[in-house]
């Protein structure tokens, strides 16, 4: 028996978003951070300072270079998803839940076991992409209490759970939840680090 035409386009088109999220998810799962250490002759970047593969921690190899280029492709993840999803669907919100695919796939990436980084700077190009002037206010965030502190996990948490407060005095309220649930997942990401900053042995930036 035949479907009726508009519900057999209905269900390829669930078909393809599925397949968009799909995508955008396998995209957070690049890390770039293990890939490029690797590449430079550093060695595996899981064995380094945190054992994160974010680019804080590429900067404990003291290759400042490096670093910077994993925090532009960490962060291009999240931009690129929320475009691509966009201009495949011509739908924003779509766009928005595949950004938060790619956050998600960079923190717990099939190819490494679902064992990831924090999410920080695919989020932050996940904002950008949003909205850049949300994005703005939250990189000035962070480097306000990393200049201050000189902690990155203090100001990747201060950063992150600003944006959704941020999204809402953006008057973006249909995306204050979901910034909201990404917002809650990088901080408990965090929460060794949160440890270690109240017992006072959380390093400096730059430092292992």
């Amino acid at each position: 028996m035949m479907l009726p035409l508009f519900i057999e386009s209905f269900l390829a088109y669930k078909a393809y978003i599925y397949l968009l999220f799909v995508g955008a998810y396998l995209l957070g799962s690049v890390s770039f951070g293990l890939i490029l250490t690797k590449l430079a002759g550093l060695g595996d970047i899981r064995n380094v300072g945190s054992g994160n593969i974010g680019a804080t921690n590429v900067l404990r190899t003291g290759n400042k270079q490096l670093a910077i280029l994993t925090l532009f492709l960490d962060g291009g993840k999240g931009a690129l998803a929320v475009y691509l999803g966009t201009l495949f669907t011509q739908n924003e919100f779509l766009g928005m839940l595949m950004g938060l695919c790619a956050v998600a796939g960079h923190i717990y990436p099939v190819f490494l076991k679902f064992k990831g980084g924090k999410g920080v700077a695919t989020a932050i190009g996940f904002y950008l992409m949003l909205s850049w002037q949300l994005g703005l206010m939250v990189i000035l965030m962070w480097l306000l209490i990393a200049f201050v502190i000189r902690k990155s996990s203090a100001a990747a948490i201060a950063a992150i759970g600003a944006a959704p407060f941020f999204a809402w005095f953006q008057d973006m309220p249909e995306y204050t939840f979901h910034l909201m649930a990404l917002s809650a997942l990088i901080i408990y990401k965090h929460k060794s680090n949160i440890e270690r900053l109240f017992k006072g042995t959380e390093p400096h930036i730059g430092k292992k």
